[in-house]
């Protein structure tokens, strides 16, 4: 059994290959692209330029999103390995989850 390809994901670049190779690999990805990016995409640009340009901003913010979930998981690295923080956000979900499936009884 190869040890080493566990302990490679465990590393930044190891992760970011993984997410990178996982995204490429996705076909709903690529249908994103081709469903969502054409309609912002202005009237006489090049389709090209603009598609990669809109790419690159959806890249960016998915990064900036990443880098704040993962600094707020660091700094909440301790509470949330306490069982007291499981059962908090175990509490928080179901409420949540039944405030929905009673809304969806209730909805016409």
């Amino acid at each position: 059994m190869d040890t080493t390809a566990g302990a490679d994901e465990e590393t930044v670049t190891g992760g970011w290959r993984q997410g990178t190779l996982t995204n490429l690999l996705n076909p709903k990805m690529g249908a994103f692209y081709v469903a969502v990016l054409p309609q912002f995409i202005p009237p006489g640009a090049d389709h090209f330029t603009t598609g990669l340009l809109l790419t690159t901003v959806h890249v960016l913010i998915g990064l900036l999103w990443s880098a704040v979930l993962i600094g707020f998981a660091r700094i909440l690295h301790g509470w949330l390995r306490k069982p007291q923080a499981r059962r908090v956000l175990d509490r928080i979900t179901g409420t949540v989850i039944g405030i929905f499936g009673i809304r969806l009884a209730l909805s016409n």
